[in-house]
């Protein structure tokens, strides 16, 4: 295989955590992804840039933070900052279709409002979900097709947040056969976008974002019962009491309406969580198969990662939200590349979700725009890595629904350090706390520690031309 111009499949997932994945992580049958490690190499420190998904998948496109592109909350929202990425920015769509890339996207998007992927560059398969396109009647043609009429689907063994049904959804069973789920009508679509390649002279990028396993966990069998609750153990720092934290937490608790959750109610929520996985993955295996059964398994890049994690009941809380715990900000990121990467291999060294836009540029022999919050990692994927490559991550968060909330974050590989501006900071030394319970921002034996961790966040802020460098020193005492 040529390292110049291959092909590349994105398999982008929704809320995905980094520790369903990982090779040390939680016990989640994932043979498949686990296949893309054993022959690629793993990510250990891959990190989104804002747990929310329009900011972060807007990233993605950019190379952009959040404060630079403009979406800085969920685009659908009535609280929306703004409704569409703006078309000026260059994305990494548009610049692999000047260059001849045959670009072709399915599933979710939740980037702008007024647009699709089709003003991105790609040509746009649908399945997104009702916020986003109008693809949903697709999808129910595709049910029907099997015998199954949608109306009269319902779920079963619902969980709600709050007090029953006038809460949010948070996980049930499907009553339908795995081959009528969103998930599989995602990889059959996919399989129909790769079988296109075959008679394509051009290199190909194919992008499918599956809508999971993003909440509501609602999976048919026998996935829905995969996973016992009562052999489920509470998440360590599932003892959280939010004794020293911002009242942010606190108050998500209760926002998200899963205050009166014990563990026991946890347990089946993150049951249904695991076998969404796991549902994702046997997909993902269906379409690692199809590559294989159409001889493009030598040229073709395989990239799998998320846009941002999920709380599932960490520390108590739900969904995600003004909450920069390792569990939302740790995300998967595994890349195959035959005959370049040696398979099995694994790096430490911090990336970002939006370094795969240079990186995909790179692949396609395009140069990069400038001024970008992101670098390639294909140094990384050949087993280099630069002198000065970071030996810290800086993330964002700006605000969703509960109201804008300015945080930034800088994570180093023992210290995580949080900027809250209407709150309180938070300080974490990962290494005795690995369940990040205790906030030790008062803790006098911290204090230089601490003074590093605020200089390193404001030459992050300085670096990236964050809006706010010009306040937060001053804040900090910096």
């Amino acid at each position: 295989m040529s390292a110049s111009r291959p092909n590349v499949l994105l398999l982008l997932t929704d809320q995905e955590r980094a520790d369903l994945v990982a090779p040390d992580g939680l016990p989640v049958e994932t043979p498949n992804v686990d296949r893309l490690r054993a022959e690629g190499m793993w990510f250990e420190s891959a990190y989104t840039p804002t747990s929310i998904c329009t900011s972060a998948r807007a990233t993605l496109l950019t190379g952009l933070y959040p404060h630079a592109h403009g979406l800085l909350n969920n685009s659908h929202e009535a609280d929306a900052i703004r409704a569409d990425l703006p078309e000026s920015l260059p994305t990494f769509g548009e610049l692999l279709a000047e260059s001849g890339y045959t670009n072709t996207y399915l599933g979710k998007w939740h980037v702008s409002n007024n647009h699709t992927p089709g003003d991105f560059g790609f040509r746009y398969f649908g399945g997104s979900d009702y916020h986003h396109d109008n693809f949903e009647v697709a999808f129910e043609h595709y049910r029907e097709s099997q015998g199954i009429r949608v109306p009269e689907a319902d779920v079963d063994d619902r969980l709600y947040t709050g007090s029953g049904a006038d809460g949010a959804l948070v996980a049930g069973t499907d009553p339908v056969p795995v081959e009528a789920s969103r998930p599989y009508f995602l990889a059959e679509r996919t399989i129909n976008a790769l079988e296109r390649w075959v008679d394509d002279d051009s290199p190909c990028f194919h992008r499918t974002d599956f809508l999971g396993p993003h909440h509501p966990y609602v999976v048919p069998e026998p996935y829905a019962s995969m996973y016992d609750p009562s052999e489920i153990e509470p998440w360590g720092n599932y003892a959280e009491t939010f004794d020293g934290k911002p009242r942010v937490h606190e108050q998500y608790l209760r926002y998200r309406g899963v205050e009166g959750f014990d563990w026991e109610t946890w347990a089946e929520a993150v049951a249904k969580y695991f076998g969404f996985m796991t549902l994702i993955d046997d997909q993902i295996g269906r379409v690692l198969d199809a590559l294989d059964e159409l001889g493009l398994v030598e040229e073709t890049v395989v990239v799998h990662t998320s846009d941002h994690g999920d709380l599932t009941g960490s520390h108590r809380l739900f969904n995600k939200g003004p909450m920069m715990y390792e569990e939302t900000y740790r995300i998967p990121l595994v890349v195959r590349w035959p005959g370049v990467v040696e398979p099995g291999s694994q790096s430490t060294e911090f990336v970002r979700l939006q370094d795969l836009m240079p990186t995909f540029l790179e692949w396609a022999g395009v140069d990069a725009p400038e001024d970008l919050h992101a670098r390639s990692i294909q140094p990384l994927l050949r087993g280099e890595t630069p002198v000065d490559w970071p030996d810290s991550v800086y993330a964002q968060y700006h605000g969703d629904e509960f109201g804008l909330y300015s945080q930034r974050l800088v994570r180093t590989d023992r210290y995580k350090f949080v900027y809250n501006g209407p709150d309180r900071n938070e300080f974490y030394d990962l290494a005795a706390d690995p369940h990040e319970l205790h906030n030790l921002v008062d803790h006098p034996a911290y204090a230089d520690v601490q003074d590093d961790m605020a200089r390193r966040l404001v030459g992050w802020m300085d670096r990236v031309d964050d809006s706010l460098r010009q306040w937060v020193p001053t804040a900090l005492g910096s």
